[in-house]
Order: structure tokens, then C-alpha cells, then sequence
């Protein structure tokens, strides 16, 4: 098994911290101070029965010599490096450069993440810019009464006489509009600063329940215990500020309670242990519609996901119109905040065919791109009939897929999180120019 890149350096250190000189450590491990020499200047990978004979003469714990941190800035380094436009012939010996200088690799990892994150906020703002419906309320508001303002103003000023009456007049005028002006802002202001996460803070019932759900893990305890009152669990949640957040809240407990009666836990981790992440196997298995599948999945418990050895999965569910009604964000691949997201999601392919499963391998856009598995249906919500309209709901299921492992010889399809944000220049289904791209 192979040691991360910073063990040598870490054995060095815990040598120093116990007064050892390099030819005694190596004498009491049975290897040569020239061998131990190339090993703590992370030259020479260590085997674990070495390992485990150096953490016992170190008077620790193999784990103290191993640190997820180096898998951390090595992957850092090698996304840092895939970024840039420069060679990658070097990209093979990333290890190397990291076990020589670690110092260097956490610079290099930190700026990716920060890059990362900053990239992220310019999404989120834009998105919240495009689409937030009272942001763009707000905003004409204040526009508007300022230029009421400025009219009536213009009007004072420019007339020479003008009679007392019409005078009082435009004076009240002034002032209302001056009022109006001042609640409009301090209304903004009070908007914007009630950041709570990334996103830049909650602006709808949808939001309120996603934080709700996030907190949770989106999983419901009392759900699988069959203790099931929607009213008494939204009930003093900090999360469900309003009461349409609180009823919309109600609506998901009693979808997500039937979806559990449906499929109960034991059962359905007993058959995911078997078939792994099939849906379509289990809802063949269990009788039950594709989209109650993939709605259940991607709300299992972390512990149980992790026990069939799977990560932990994302869900998104949109209306006949692509507006998302519910959103699970799985690492990234991201979900725009507000509207539809990008045209090429089986998401939205599944809506031109109700009830027809589709399963695709999608790879997010631009150098570093990541593939997933998705899982996507589209069903009608409520009662049929002859005459009324029908209302589908599309989900779509998604999970992260590791470079090289199942499916992944399927052809991927890049796609973004919207047009707006997406590296993709010649895709067919591209609405706007991307903000992200010079010459987008």
C-alpha cells in the first residue's frame, strides 16, 4: 500500500521531537541510516511492516505518520496545475514536488481553493443578480422613487412661480417618495446582510427548507421510526422562519414519509449491499416508480450509503416549467440558486419523456471537470383525469464517479450549471455568453 508523499517528513520531525539520531532510528527498525535517509526527505515510498516498525520505535500510532493533508495538497497541486495553460509533462511527478516542498504544495493548494470558492461566490451573485425576483423588486422600487424625487425636484426648481397650493402639494410628494426611498434601502440592506451561507442568504420558502433539510442531513429519523406528525416537526425549527416555508416543509415530511413506507430501510440497505447503486434493479425489486427510487437514495442515511460503499449522493427536482423544486447539492456539481439549470441535465430530457428512466454519465465543463452518474424520470404528481391538466415532476439522481471506475468508458456529456457560468463555448443548448471565459 502506498504512503502519502509527507510520511518521510513526518517521521523525521517525531524522530527530532525524541532526541533520535537517523543511524539509531534505522538501527531499530533494521534498515540502513542511507535507506531511512531517502525515506525521510520522501524519496523512498515506506512499505506498512516498515511503517509499522518505525511508528513503534516513534512510540506512536502508524495513523500519526499518515495525514489525509497530503492526499489534500496533492490534489490541490495537481487541479492548481490543470488549471494553467502551461505544460503538464511535470503533472506525473506532483508526489515528488509535494513530499520535497510541502510548504510550497500548501500555498499552491490553498490559492486552488480559494480560486475554487471565489469562483463559486461569482456564480452565486450572478445568479442571485439574474434571477432573484426581489432583488429586481427592490431595486425598481428604489429606482423608481428616486426618480420621483428628481421629477418633482426638477419641477420646483425650474419653475419660477408656481402656486402655493400645487407647491404643498409637491412637497408631500417629496416627502412620501423620500420615505418610500429610505424603507426601500434599509428593506435592501436589511436583505443583503442577512448572509448565512455561500449562497449569500435565505430569499425564499424553498431555501428556508433546504437549510431545515441541510442541518438534518436530509435525513428524518422519525420518518423511519414511523412517528410521523409534519405539524410537530417543523415546529420551532430556527431554519422555517415563515409560514409558507413551514407548510412547504409539511408537503416534503408527508412525500418523504411515503417514499419510507414504501421502501423500508432495512430492507432497502440489505438490497443495495447486493446490486449496489442499480435503480432500476430496485424498483423492479421493491414495485415501486423510478422517480420514489431515486428520491430514496439520495435521502438514505450517509452511514448506510457509506456501508454499500457508495458516496454520498445528489437530487434535484424541477416542475413541468424547470423551475427546481428541491435541490440536494452533491460535491461539485452545482446547482444554480434560483430558475433552471443547465438544458443538457437528464433532469430536463426527462419531461420530454414522462416516465421513461434515463441514465447518463455527465462531466462538468472546463479543464478540471469531474464526471457523475445520474438517474433521471419524470412522473405525473397528484390524480389523473380525462380533461384536467397534468403536472410532471422530473428528479434526477447523482453520483459522483471516481476516474476510472464503473461506466466511465460511456462517452460523457459536459454540461454546466448555467450558461452564464459554464466553460462550454460550442454547446448546442448555450442560452448567454459565459462570464467565466475571455471572449465568452
Amino acid at each position: 500500500m502506498p504512503r502519502p508523499a509527507l510520511t518521510g517528513t513526518r517521521i523525521r520531525a517525531r524522530r527530532n521531537l525524541r532526541g533520535l539520531r537517523q543511524a539509531e532510528l534505522a538501527r531499530a527498525v533494521g534498515v540502513s541510516p542511507s535507506f531511512l535517509n531517502l525515506i525521510e526527505h520522501n524519496r523512498r515510498k515506506v512499505s506498512p511492516q516498515l511503517l509499522e516498525a518505525l511508528a513503534q520505535a516513534l512510540a506512536v500510532s502508524a495513523d500519526a505518520l499518515i495525514e489525509e493533508t497530503d492526499g489534500r495538497l496533492i490534489e490541490g497541486a495537481r487541479a492548481a496545475a490543470q488549471r494553467s495553460e502551461a505544460d503538464l509533462a511535470e503533472l506525473e511527478r506532483i508526489d515528488e514536488f509535494t513530499g520535497r516542498f510541502p510548504g510550497w504544495a500548501k500555498v499552491l493548494a490553498e490559492t486552488q481553493g480559494r480560486v475554487e470558492r471565489l469562483e463559486r461566490v461569482v456564480e452565486s451573485l450572478n445568479d442571485r443578480m439574474t434571477h432573484d425576483p426581489y432583488l429586481g423588486e427592490a431595486l425598481h422600487e428604489i429606482i423608481s422613487a428616486v426618480t420621483s424625487v428628481q421629477s418633482t425636484a426638477s419641477i420646483l426648481t425650474d419653475s419660477e412661480e408656481v402656486d402655493p397650493d400645487w407647491q404643498a402639494r409637491f412637497h408631500r410628494n417629496i416627502v412620501q417618495d423620500s420615505a418610500r426611498l429610505a424603507e426601500g434601502a434599509v428593506a435592501l440592506v436589511n436583505y443583503l446582510d442577512t448572509a448565512q451561507s455561500d449562497e449569500a442568504g435565505l430569499a425564499a420558502p424553498l431555501e428556508e427548507v433546504e437549510a431545515w433539510l441541510t442541518r438534518l442531513g436530509f435525513h428524518l429519523p422519525e420518518i423511519e421510526q414511523g412517528r410521523v406528525d409534519a405539524d410537530a416537526m417543523v415546529q420551532g425549527q430556527v431554519e422555517l422562519a415563515s409560514d409558507a416555508s413551514r407548510a412547504l416543509a409539511q408537503q416534503w415530511i408527508t412525500r418523504f414519509a411515503a417514499d419510507a413506507a414504501a421502501l423500508p430501510l432495512a430492507e432497502l440497505t440489505a438490497a443495495l449491499d447486493e446490486t449496489g447503486l442499480a435503480p432500476e434493479a430496485l424498483a423492479a425489486r421493491f414495485d415501486v416508480p423510478f422517480d420514489k427510487i431515486l428520491r430514496r437514495l439520495a435521502l438514505l442515511p450517509e452511514t448506510c450509503l457509506r456501508d454499500a460503499g457508495l458516496p454520498p449522493l445528489g437530487l434535484v427536482i424541477c416542475d413541468s416549467s424547470g423551475t427546481m423544486v428541491f435541490r440536494r447539492a452533491v460535491e461539485g456539481f452545482r446547482l444554480p440558486r434560483f430558475g433552471g439549470g443547465c438544458p443538457l441535465w437528464p433532469l430536463y430530457q426527462a419531461l420530454q419523456r414522462p416516465l421513461v428512466p434515463l441514465r447518463k454519465v455527465l462531466v462538468t465543463a472546463g479543464r478540471l471537470g469531474r464526471r457523475y452518474l445520474t438517474y433521471a424520470c419524470a412522473a405525473p404528481v397528484g390524480s389523473l383525469t380525462y380533461d384536467g391538466p397534468v403536472a410532471l415532476h422530473a428528479t434526477m439522481l447523482v453520483a459522483p464517479l471516481a476516474v476510472g471506475g464503473a461506466d466511465t468508458e460511456a462517452e460523457p456529456v459536459p454540461v454546466g450549471a448555467s450558461c452564464r457560468t459554464c466553460a462550454q463555448l460550442d454547446c448546442i443548448a448555450r442560452r448567454e455568453p459565459s462570464i467565466l471565459v475571455a471572449g465568452g
